[in-house]
């Protein structure tokens, strides 16, 4: 069973782009046609790596027409929703795991004007996402444990994806699952044909000589 809309978006993800030229690197891929624009956002705590905050984020707002997607994988996210709405973020997701008031989050991110997302790990159950599906805009589905690019997709977060797109037809919401880890040109169709409609991709981008080549194999490939 194909995604719900029928379509693929490419969000190329920079934490595999090159951080001393981002805006080379993000202007690179949307010329290449990229849809999104994904911001892996760590804290050190939460996941075992440190990333890029809202200046970063504010910095490359100018920089690009394209959504940005900040994906928060940080402790206590409300603190910081307000200053990630204030820098520009279209997309902002909060982690099912650390979020003990998961509607009121989604609330914050909406009531600023961006889209609400559901994070959601690999060893964590789909069901945990039941009660705040219908505050949310999208789902991200991790496909592979969080913290650093370049790790290899876990094969079981296809049937994940699968119970999640279930779960959303059957409330027939207007919820989009994005996926995260591992998506390249071998994992995609899998992936998309479970439900998932946003492909997250670093390696497979920013490694690739030919960027436009590899987000339209990306997008063939689903």
């Amino acid at each position: 069973m194909a995604n719900r809309t029928g379509t693929i978006r490419v969000a190329p993800s920079m934490l595999s782009a090159d951080f001393s030229a981002l805006g080379a690197d993000l202007a690179a891929v949307e010329e290449a046609g990229a849809d999104v624009i994904h911001i892996d956002v760590m804290d050190g705590h939460f996941v075992p790596n440190i990333t890029i905050g809202p200046l970063v984020v504010r910095a490359l707002r100018p920089l690009t027409k394209l959504p940005l997607d900040c994906h928060l994988m940080i402790s206590e996210p409300q603190r910081y929703i307000g200053a990630f709405l204030e820098a520009g973020a279209d997309m902002i997701s909060v982690h099912v795991e650390v979020e003990p008031h998961l509607q009121r989050a989604l609330a914050m991110i909406r009531a600023g004007g961006a889209k609400a997302g559901i994070a959601i790990n690999p060893a964590t159950s789909a069901d945990t996402l039941a009660e705040a599906l219908p505050y949310c805009d999208y789902v991200l589905a991790m496909t592979v444990n969080p913290g650093f690019g370049g790790q290899k997709f876990l094969p079981p977060s296809v049937e994940k994806v699968r119970r999640i797109d279930r779960m959303i037809r059957d409330r027939n919401l207007d919820v989009a699952i994005e996926v995260d880890g591992g998506i390249d040109r071998d994992t995609a169709p899998a992936i998309v044909g479970a439900g998932a409609e946003i492909l997250v991709a670093g390696t497979a981008v920013f490694g690739h000589p030919d960027r436009r080549a590899a987000i339209e194999l990306l997008k063939r490939r689903g």
